[in-house]
């Protein structure tokens, strides 16, 4: 359990049933819920020290790390700025991608040369919270790009890539 004077946070190791709960992932969870909390009431923008969000947490400055890099990434609408060092600091800014072009470089960016399947997964989940797709049209694409649809290739990734920046052109036209 983590307490501050605000909020308490509990982590069971069990679920009702028994099951096991992956600690960490939902330490990620409660950090990232933490984070936008603070943006939230920051209004948007916010500068903090790594050190204070571990320290709140009790846990190692990488696990803030590994929290900002998976959850906090430019396809969900972030920018995240990071510097080390004892002064160090993280600026995290909550922007909303209203230019489609804008947008749609965001994600071909994102996508580069190649994305495995989770990526591409977590990039068709974007579009669908954003509204630029449905939730039917997101399955289907999910499916389309999976690696049993794309059968032996050698260059799935890639193969992936390609594909989903041609479904973005018809999703953002």
């Amino acid at each position: 359990m983590v307490k501050d004077s605000q909020r308490i946070y509990f982590f069971n190791f069990k679920d009702r049933d028994g099951q096991r709960i992956d600690y960490m992932a939902k330490l990620s969870n409660s950090i990232e819920e933490f984070i936008n909390e603070l943006l939230f009431e920051a209004g948007g923008s916010l500068e903090i020290q790594r050190s204070q969000i571990s320290d709140h947490f009790n846990c190692a400055p990488s696990q803030i790390n590994y929290v900002l890099t998976t959850r906090f990434t430019p396809i969900k609408g972030y920018y995240v700025e990071s510097r080390r060092g004892g002064g160090g600091f993280i600026r995290i800014v909550k922007v909303k991608l209203e230019d489609q072009v804008e947008t749609l470089e965001v994600f071909y960016d994102y996508i580069g040369s190649s994305i495995t399947k989770d990526r591409s997964d977590d990039l068709l989940l974007e579009l669908y919270r954003e509204d630029k797709v449905t939730k039917r049209e997101m399955e289907i694409i999910k499916v389309a790009l999976s690696d049993r649809a794309l059968g032996e290739s050698e260059n799935k990734n890639e193969l992936r890539a390609n594909l989903l920046k041609n479904i973005l052109l018809v999703v953002f036209s």
